[in-house]
């Protein structure tokens, strides 16, 4: 059976006030998996009271949830844990191309400021619709959350250099085949992020990492160039609950991850920008003010 860990030793590293969890998922009684994705995550519920004991133990105060691949394309989970969070959530949503302006304005209502395109095996909305999503965020002051193999960027650098709205490339970029600082796929997720919209999500390091953990040697070099050369550009996630790990020895040990993880970032400043500044930028949040917890 696993069991999340929910509290303990707090990391190393201190979160400045108002920092945000931009990639994480969770979930409520009542909304099942659906074909074409996996099953919900393993092990008890991941629940919106369970999250906010995991906020309080590594010290985040606002949260993006992102609609899980489980439930496909229909949000209605995401909207429900949004009204159970509060203010303190804001949403990412699967839609397809085709998706109607009432429907994103319920989603909007709701607490939506972005849509998620994933493509990989049982994502809900793949590049096809990269595009049409695009002009619909755009239009709505919303952002894209893009993730694909990002060994292949080359072969879609011209089409997300083109995009309108703010994104962000998810999970350190994928790149399932490998990459050093000095790799040509490096080179172009560069000039994205310095053609000015483009973010950098570190966020399930161990979904790509050839090396594994602790150190994640080989996506820590990539981190660390990507931070010193944008450090307006990168933000950070918890990849809570974790939903690939389906046995408990799989199960990343979150305040080891944190540290870790945001230890790539070179000092405080950086830190405060990757965890408070730069989400408030790419999802339309409100400004933190000292006391708003």
């Amino acid at each position: 059976m696993l069991v999340r860990t929910l509290s303990g030793e707090k990391p190393l590293i201190t979160l400045p006030e108002g920092s945000v969890d931009t990639q994480m998922h969770m979930y409520l009684p009542g909304f099942p998996s659906l074909p074409g994705g996996p099953g919900l995550p393993a092990g008890d519920l991941p629940t919106p009271q369970q999250y906010r004991q995991f906020m309080q133990w590594l010290g985040i105060d606002r949260v993006i949830i992102t609609q899980g691949n489980a439930q496909q394309r229909d949000n209605r989970n995401l909207v429900a844990c949004l009204k159970e969070m509060g203010d303190v959530a804001r949403g990412v949503a699967a839609v397809g191309a085709d998706v109607s302006d009432a429907e994103l304005d319920a989603l909007g209502e709701a607490g939506v400021v972005g849509l998620r395109i994933m493509d990989l095996p049982g994502g809900a909305t793949d590049l096809s619709a990269l595009e049409a999503l695009d002009a619909k965020a755009a239009a709505r002051g919303w952002m894209l959350a893009v993730q694909f193999d990002g060994s292949k960027i080359l072969d879609h650098e011209a089409r997300l250099a083109a995009l309108k709205s703010r994104w962000v490339f998810d999970h350190h970029g994928k790149f399932f085949s490998g990459v050093t600082p000095e790799s040509p796929q490096i080179a172009a997720t560069r000039r994205l992020i310095d053609g000015g919209r483009c973010w950098f999500k570190f966020a399930g390091v161990y979904e790509s990492s050839k090396s594994g953990g602790p150190g994640y040697e080989d996506v820590a070099a990539v981190a660390r160039l990507l931070a010193a050369h944008a450090p307006e550009r990168i933000v950070w996630g918890t990849n809570w609950p974790h939903n690939l790990a389906r046995e408990q020895n799989d199960y990343p040990d979150d305040r080891a991850l944190t540290d870790t993880v945001l230890g790539w970032i070179a000092d405080d400043d950086g830190r405060r920008k990757a965890l408070v500044d730069n989400p408030e930028t790419l999802f339309g949040l409100p400004k933190w003010r000292a006391g708003d917890a």
